[in-house]
């Protein structure tokens, strides 16, 4: 297909004029047209100007904060920024950032204006449409590319100075309709219309005013052509990325005069399969979205029904609250996976009580209770047993290597020595492995390097425990005792000394009876055999006997009843060894890695709030 420019369209239309200008002035090409150009030059020199928005009595009407969601939207996004900087990078959080800043800066400018660019790519003719909804040549064209430097604002009433300053108009290129329907309509009052630089231009710095511009602007009118309208560049750039802007975006088919019979309508209806494919939703059959729509600029044929339109826009004032609403979904989209876990991540009760476990059997807390037992056990015999087993144990055990006691009160093997880190280690790893599962990746990290750091020193710490327990090996584990002031929970020092029962003193005293008739019997028994004494075996046998048979019988006596409060006394050295273990896990491990949920769990309440009330779906 042949490219034709604006200008070119107008060399005929049929009516008998050339150029179907109503005037009948003579146009026979370029050179015509470029002493036309100079006609109205002079005489707009030579007219009375027509004010700049900087002559113009400021009138500038404060944004009204908008009555929906928007407002409790931004609180809730400004939150979440500010909680998530200590754990996310600014990278991440500057899209945010931006859309907040934007945001505070368009809600203080005015709110009677509505600020709509006019974008397209070289040669689609938006520089004759931005003079036709203006009513006046007012943007420059022609087949010079690129016809446009700079962005050219028309505003239809005052007090859009800041809103142009915003945009970085200069007051050069501020202008305002001429005298004429366009001008006096009162569906356009409010109106800043914005004729920006090719997006395509082979100058830089034109895409870069228009991408700067863009980000500004209440709304946008991409104007398209019948031969650039599948550009590439134009959908991946532009399109697709602002798809959530739907409701505030306009697409315009132009030079529709070049097309013949139906090829427009089936351009228009390709162009819109196109943006569905972008994604971008179309206002069709009352739903929101965007508008598309097909006109010529150049002979005018459309374009009331687009001033009508955007007419019907601007009256509803309502298109700066719908551009932030998009900004807003746009950056909560962005924010989605350092937000949205996959599951439902947390600390359960089943994690911790492993935790805990793992800790117990790190601390030694079942050996500390099976030792107690014993312990108890021990002073039980010694306390109840005949004197004569307790004067041999007291020999059996006076420096034997492999002596019971001394069993008993052996030291932690080496490879539970060596191994008793690692078992910390391996469950500090498991709980915060636990607790991550599922977070995006970095609260993940946030999460396991709060239970890594807190688990520094939690081995000696743990030794501490077991020191302050009285478990036998503690202090040569982990060197826990040398660690200077206590920063564990403490646990009243040693395990206090067992309850003797009320039966204990009637046991000893038994037992002491029993030896007393020993010694009775056996001197007795002596004294018959010497001569002292007259002879008969008979009683003093039996009180020997006595002796010899109630001893041990007391002895077991006394084992079987302290059995019970032996064993009892022992859980109670585990579960204080146990509760003191958990107690040091939980402060230094399980409460940091709770805080980082807590934390996690409040900014997915404000990411909710923010994509709660969406207004793109997203």
């Amino acid at each position: 297909m042949t490219a034709v420019t604006d200008e070119d369209q107008g060399k005929g239309d049929g009516t008998g004029k050339p150029d179907g200008r109503a005037d009948g002035r003579w146009d026979d090409g370029l050179i015509a047209r470029r002493a036309a150009a100079a006609e109205a030059r002079e005489a707009e020199e030579t007219a009375p100007p027509t004010p700049a928005e900087d002559d113009a009595e400021p009138q500038v009407e404060a944004y009204a904060p908008a009555d929906g969601p928007l407002p409790t939207r931004l609180d809730a996004l400004r939150e979440l920024v500010g909680l998530s900087r200590a754990r996310l990078d600014r990278e991440t959080l500057a899209e945010a950032g931006r859309v907040l800043d934007e945001a505070a800066a368009r809600q203080r400018l005015s709110s009677r204006h509505t600020v709509i660019a006019v974008a397209g790519a070289t040669g689609s003719g938006k520089s004759t449409l931005f003079n036709a909804l203006a009513g006046a040549p007012i943007s420059d064209t022609g087949l010079r590319r690129p016809t446009t430097s700079q962005p050219i604002a028309c505003s239809w009433t005052d007090g859009a100075a800041g809103l142009l300053d915003r945009l970085a108009v200069p007051g050069r290129l501020r202008r305002r309709p001429h005298p004429g329907p366009a001008a006096f309509d009162e569906a356009l009052q409010g109106l800043v219309l914005v004729d920006l630089p090719d997006h395509d231009s082979a100058a830089t710095e034109h895409r870069d005013q228009v991408d700067r511009v863009l980000a500004l602007v209440d709304a946008v009118i991409w104007v398209v052509d019948p031969e650039k309208y599948a550009d590439a560049a134009l959908h991946e750039r532009y399109l697709r990325p602002l798809a959530g802007h739907a409701e505030v975006t306009f697409v315009v088919l132009n030079q529709t005069d070049r097309l013949p019979g139906e090829a427009a309508d089936l351009v228009l209806d390709d162009l819109r399969r196109l943006l569905d494919e972008d994604g971008i939703a179309l206002g069709e059959h009352g739903e929101p979205g965007a508008t598309v729509m097909s006109l010529s600029a150049l002979t005018g044929d459309g374009v009331p029904e687009l001033r009508e339109m955007i007419g019907r826009f601007v009256s509803d004032r309502t298109a700066a609250t719908r551009r932030l609403s998009a900004d807003v979904d746009a950056a909560a989209a962005r924010l989605r996976k350092v937000y949205v876990a996959d599951g439902r991540p947390g600390l359960g009760e089943r994690a911790r009580e492993e935790f805990t476990d793992r800790l117990a059997e790190a601390v030694g807390a079942a050996a500390a209770g099976q030792a107690a037992e014993r312990e108890w056990r021990r002073k039980a015999s010694r306390a109840c047993g005949t004197p004569w087993l307790r004067l041999w144990r007291w020999y059996e055990n006076r420096g034997l290597p492999g002596s019971l006691d001394r069993m008993g009160q052996a030291l932690t093997p080496p490879e539970e020595e060596l191994t008793a880190r690692q078992r910390v280690e391996q469950a500090v790893r498991i709980v915060a492995d636990d607790a991550a599962d599922g977070l995006p990746g970095p609260w993940a990290q946030a999460v396991r390097e709060a239970a890594f750091t807190g688990a520094q020193g939690l081995p000696e710490a743990l030794d501490e425990l077991a020191a302050k327990a009285g478990t036998p090996g503690a202090s040569k584990r982990g060197g826990g005792t040398e660690t200077g002031r206590s920063t564990v929970p403490q646990l009243g020092g040693r395990p206090p000394k067992p309850p003797r029962p009320k039966w204990w003193p009637a046991a000893v005293l038994a037992q002491a009876s029993m030896t007393l008739l020993q010694i009775f019997g056996g001197l007795w028994l002596v004294g018959q055999i010497i001569g002292v004494l007259e002879p008969g075996l008979v009683t003093p046998a039996l009180i020997m006997l006595a002796g010899v048979v109630g001893g041990p019988l007391v002895e077991w006596a006394c084992a079987a009843a302290i059995r019970g409060p032996a064993r009892r006394y022992g859980q109670d050295a585990e579960r204080r060894l146990r509760e003191a273990a958990a107690g040091c896990g939980r402060a230094r491990v399980l409460d940091p890695v709770a805080a980082e949920l807590v934390r996690y769990r409040e900014v997915r309440e404000r990411y909710v709030t923010v994509t709660e009330f969406s207004t793109t779906g997203r």
